[in-house]
């Protein structure tokens, strides 16, 4: 292929990530609107697949994922370098943990897998590729504090979720032995792991379209 036909090909898929980023951003704004029964503060999103909009779920993983693996056909001049060929493979991991997520809900014995898979290479890559395209001058590199807010957003997620499972099981709450999800919070219990993960999945989005606007500038 050309240097000019990649030129191309890398904005048509810069603008296809920008596309699907999009319309994961927006379904997920849609199932708060569409399913108000599940309380964000401590809601995961994955639960709106126990509302009457489980497919509107599934969209928002898809395009997440279809988001990713565009960025990586965007950014795949930098596979080039040794550390941009190791953050477009993240990149495409986390395009995989993102696409299991929409196939296989949170019921799934996959789902939790999908999650482990999907949501670290999404935040190893963002700094990865951060750093691989600022040390390519013909390059506009998204600001770093962009590339390490989904692994702080992921931190905080995994701290709200331990605060969480502690203060159920102070309030006499067993988890292991819930059948089927909690239906409400026990009396003194408040949790705030809903809005921890919904900032993940926003500084996805953020990272995801900055590094995309990246490239359009090049």
């Amino acid at each position: 292929m050309s240097q000019v036909d990649f030129g191309d090909w890398s904005i048509r898929c810069a603008c296809l990530a920008l596309g699907a980023t999009a319309i994961s951003c927006v379904a997920l704004i849609l199932l708060h609107v569409v399913s108000p029964e599940f309380e964000p503060s401590w809601r995961m999103v994955s639960e709106y697949a126990n509302g009457r909009q489980g497919w509107l779920l599934a969209i928002m993983f898809f395009a997440w994922a279809a988001g990713s693996f565009a960025l990586a056909g965007a950014l795949w001049p930098l596979s080039a370098s040794t550390l941009g060929l190791v953050g477009l493979g993240l990149l495409c991991l986390a395009g995989i943990g993102q696409a299991m997520g929409g196939l296989f809900d949170i019921n799934h014995k996959l789902h939790g897998p999908a999650a482990m898979i999907g949501i670290p290479a999404l935040c190893a890559a963002a700094v990865v590729l951060t750093l691989a395209l600022a040390r390519q001058g013909g390059n506009v590199a998204p600001p770093l504090w962009s590339a390490h807010l989904p692994w702080l957003s992921f931190v905080a997620m995994l701290g709200a979720l331990f605060l969480f499972f502690s203060a159920l099981k102070g309030a006499g709450v067993d988890m292991a032995a819930q059948i089927g999800p909690l239906q409400a919070l026990p009396a003194g219990v408040s949790g705030y792991v809903g809005f921890a993960n919904r900032a993940l999945f926003l500084a996805s989005y953020l990272w995801v379209v900055l590094a995309a606007l990246a490239v359009l500038r090049r």
